[in-house]
């Protein structure tokens, strides 16, 4: 192990320590380079497509390119950066082979799993971290950036906790801890939030194209700023439009227009969802008769929605699913 290097879990503050990355995609290198920004050293990497050699070779110029067991060897705290159905094989590889793992720091940053999917590692002695920013990274240079101000969602044992913290508030981030029963939930909620929401905006854009549009983006750019600000703000609280106010014409006038530009009925829309295609695509009339009931329940629930317009609303999108 790095003489540098704090050894002691439990202390509040690593010391500078070695740091390998293991997957240098898009996350692994913006990870790495926050830690190299805090005074840490990458001292080595593996990767496996040609873009992520190229980026671990453009972000780590001193870093031995090198596979896994050996970025093991040369490191004190090693970043499992890979997809997460890789991550389960890739730490019991590592747990098989005679590469050194007692007292070396292990982090993932899957967003899915804990720290059990490290537990093959720490049998041998690795000390386990999960730490997941919750960002989204392009493969830029500015990727490490956008770590400041970021969350982490972090799940440590107790005794490693305050090493867990004082590594992503050193990368900039805001250590969040999630238990480990609840890794799922909490991964479903934010990539359902972030990839779900894009998934929507590209379909509004779609739509509005096809409506004659010439600059979708310019027109929702305000709109969707305002309403994710008010979602944030005022949760249930912030709903609008028609669904909101109850207008079940507007809402039968909505699916009625998105039929005729799919040429398919809301019933069999819904039959039909996941049928690919952009904007005009029959999952579009399926999309919003779904959002559409949810946002009627939740708008009922909250006290926005009265009974009365539920009901008329919900007899327009084809009743209750």
């Amino acid at each position: 192990m790095n003489p540098e290097s704090n050894p002691d879990p439990a202390a509040g503050h690593p010391a500078r320590l070695a740091v390998g990355v293991i997957g240098a995609g898009r996350a692994g290198t913006a990870l790495g380079a926050a830690l190299a920004r805090a005074g840490h050293h990458v001292v080595a990497a593996s990767a496996v497509s040609d873009a992520s050699l190229r980026r671990a070779r453009a972000r780590f110029p001193d870093a031995v390119i090198t596979e896994p067991s050996q970025v093991l060897r040369r490191a004190d705290l090693v970043l499992l950066t890979v997809p997460d159905d890789v991550l389960p094989g890739l730490v019991a590889g590592l747990a098989a082979t005679e590469a050194p793992l007692e007292g070396r720091m292990l982090a993932h940053a899957s967003g899915r799993y804990g720290v059990t999917v490290l537990e093959p590692a720490a049998r041998r002695g690795a000390l386990p971290l999960a730490l997941h920013p919750v960002m989204t990274f392009t493969g830029r240079g500015d990727d490490v950036d956008r770590i400041g101000g970021t969350c982490f969602g972090v799940t440590a044992p107790d005794v490693l906790r305050p090493a867990a913290e004082a590594l992503v508030i050193e990368m900039g981030g805001e250590p969040v801890f999630i238990a480990e029963e609840h890794r799922d939930l909490y991964h479903a909620a934010i990539a359902g939030a972030a990839n779900h929401l894009i998934t929507l905006v590209a379909q509004a854009t779609d739509l509005l194209a096809t409506a004659g549009v010439g600059n979708p983006q310019r027109l929702l750019a305000p709109l969707l700023s305002a309403s994710l600000d008010n979602a944030l703000r005022f949760g249930d609280a912030g709903l609008t439009g028609p669904v909101a106010r109850g207008d079940a014409a507007t809402v039968a006038a909505h699916v009625a227009a998105l039929e005729a530009a799919t040429g398919t009925s809301a019933a069999a829309a819904a039959g039909a969802a996941g049928v690919a295609g952009a904007g005009g695509s029959a999952a579009a009339v399926a999309a919003y008769v779904a959002l559409a009931r949810l946002t009627a329940d939740r708008a009922l629930a909250a006290g926005i929605l009265k009974p009365a317009d539920a009901e008329r609303l919900l007899g327009v999108l084809g009743g209750r699913p």
